[in-house]
């Protein structure tokens, strides 16, 4: 009587790594984008960043309307809420000038078609009559629409030195 062979057939030894193959098949190709890929389009977030940060020192408001989804949400620091209407209306007004505005500490990710930068702006401006000078915090987030990217969303927060959070503490 012939034995039975200890050995998996070879259908059993393939089984298992056809199924991950169709499991990653099946997930969104975003999160597991080629390395290349990935930094292109770290790359295209970055000039876009660039490209928005030209737009407000020189209050071009045509640039700032192009890379503003139209359905933008943003926060300022004061926790007011606007839309891209308003602030377009806000920067055709000129009641917000900057007149310096450097970014380091960039951290950009990538999740399919979501991008989400974050930063440090160092800042000088004013908003009407307030000065409006200093560091800020940042959240910007791009969705890629139709091929291009748009911001979506914007968070900011005022980034408070070391002496005023000492004197605030109770």
């Amino acid at each position: 009587m012939p034995r039975p062979s200890l050995a998996p057939s070879r259908s059993r030894q393939i089984a298992p790594a056809l199924a991950v193959l169709l499991l990653l098949a099946a997930c969104p190709g975003g999160w597991a984008l080629p390395r290349h890929e990935n930094k292109v389009l770290h790359k295209e977030i970055e000039a876009l960043e660039q490209q928005w940060r030209q737009a407000i020192l020189t209050n071009n408001v045509a640039e700032m309307n192009n890379l503003l989804s139209d359905d933008y949400i943003g926060i300022t620091s004061n926790g007011a809420v606007e839309n891209k209407a308003q602030a377009l209306a806000q920067r055709r007004a000129s009641t917000v000038t900057i007149t310096k505005l450097d970014l380091s500490d960039i951290h950009i990710r990538v999740y399919g078609d979501t991008a989400v930068v974050t930063s440090v702006a160092d800042l000088a401006g004013t908003n009407g009559d307030s000065d409006i000078s200093g560091k800020y915090r940042y959240t910007r987030v791009y969705a890629r629409r139709r091929g291009s990217w748009k911001i979506v969303s914007f968070e900011a927060s005022r980034v408070h030195d070391a002496d005023t959070r000492a004197k605030v503490k109770h």
